[in-house]
């Protein structure tokens, strides 16, 4: 009930009692405990074993080790999964894997960051020893579970079922923090777009210099040198009003726009709307409010934007054009940087593309 999504996933793990072991482990495929860890835990450590074991499961992490050493990448995955457990909220229990420096931090980072602080000599020295371990009757299983997990564990939790429940507890916001880390897959093209989109828009950012007020710093020697006043972002921003836009993609684009003059206090933003022909064009500034029209509703074609933007906008540096991605594009490649927003992949003959994670397809 408090933490669903952990819960959903764990009613389908593999459970069972283990004496080898003195808390509990997971490889992936099968959660095992100590009776007597069990017996004595408090729940809050109970619920912290069922979500890492069932976090396992998903980051299937015997897949993803490729050549790696095993124990390294086993303590990797834990350290990814134990940060993301804990930003959710749960208690860590004593003596699990832990460590602040690898929050938000991806196993295959935390891997070579483990590995490069280990020399060649130890890990060597660990392949030996697990290569040396089949020979033990109690160790064995080890590398049988890891055979299995390569072989099922992709049909051990169905994909469709994930599929439904991710949706599921995106449109309740129950999806946990972090979750990228553990499952990339799942996000894959569609992490962070906001911030890729505002990374691309700050290195277009130029500073703007004032000698009002000037810098203070030098001023007791009588020298006068001009102060950092802000970064002065000028942009040009293209808006796709074709009849193959809706509204929540309209929304969306809109919303964009709006954040990102809250984002700068220097700024000038030349924005064009448009579906097969230019439906408007406005230069804004700082302090305007924002409003454009939005008519059109046709087809689309991306060309006639481009051609406006060479007759009647000086010295464009970056174009974003937030479009559903369906229209006739230009032949050539314009001097400036383009960025295309879409809620999906289109091949572009030009430019960087990012895809927007909120629109639901």
């Amino acid at each position: 009930m408090d933490h669903p999504y952990f819960g959903t996933i764990a009613s389908s793990l593999d459970i069972e009692v283990s004496d080898d072991i003195e808390s509990f482990s997971s490889d992936g495929d099968t959660l095992k405990y100590s009776s007597d860890y069990f017996d004595e835990a408090m729940i809050d450590d109970v619920e912290f074993a069922l979500a890492n074991g069932a976090m396992h499961t998903l980051l299937k992490h015997t897949q993803r080790s490729g050549v790696r050493n095993d124990r390294l990448w086993q303590l990797s995955t834990d350290y990814t999964i134990n940060s993301m457990l804990l930003a959710n909220g749960l208690s860590l229990p004593p003596k699990v894997d832990y460590q602040e420096r690898f929050d938000g931090m991806y196993a295959e980072e935390i891997y070579e960051i483990l590995k490069s602080e280990i020399d060649d000599d130890n890990i060597t020295a660990d392949d030996d020893e697990q290569d040396s371990s089949d020979d033990k009757g109690d160790e064995k299983p080890k590398d049988d579970r890891a055979s299995k997990s390569k072989e099922q564990k992709d049909i051990s939790i169905d994909e469709q079922f994930l599929e439904q429940l991710h949706q599921k507890m995106d449109r309740q916001g129950t999806m946990p923090k972090d979750l990228k880390f553990v499952i990339p897959k799942l996000f894959e093209h569609k992490v962070d777009w906001r911030e890729e989109l505002y990374r691309y828009i700050a290195s277009h950012a130029k500073s703007s210099f004032s000698f009002l007020p000037p810098n203070m710093k030098y001023l007791y020697r009588g020298i006068y040198l001009p102060s950092l006043s802000s970064d002065l972002l000028r942009i040009v921003v293209a808006i796709d009003t074709s009849g193959s836009v809706d509204d929540e993609l309209l929304a969306i684009f809109l919303s964009e726009v709006d954040s990102i003059t809250q984002q700068y206090s220097n700024y000038e933003i030349d924005i064009i709307t448009a579906d097969a022909k230019i439906q408007s064009h406005q230069l804004f500034l700082p302090g305007e409010t924002l409003s454009y029209e939005l008519s059109g509703g046709g087809g689309t074609d991306f060309r006639v934007v481009f051609e406006y933007i060479d007759r009647y906008v000086d010295y464009p540096t970056l174009l974003l054009y937030f479009t559903d991605g369906m229209g006739s594009f230009p032949d050539t490649e314009p001097l400036y940087d383009t960025i295309w927003v879409m809620p999906s992949e289109v091949d572009v003959p030009f430019g960087e593309m990012i895809v927007i994670a909120d629109k639901k397809i």
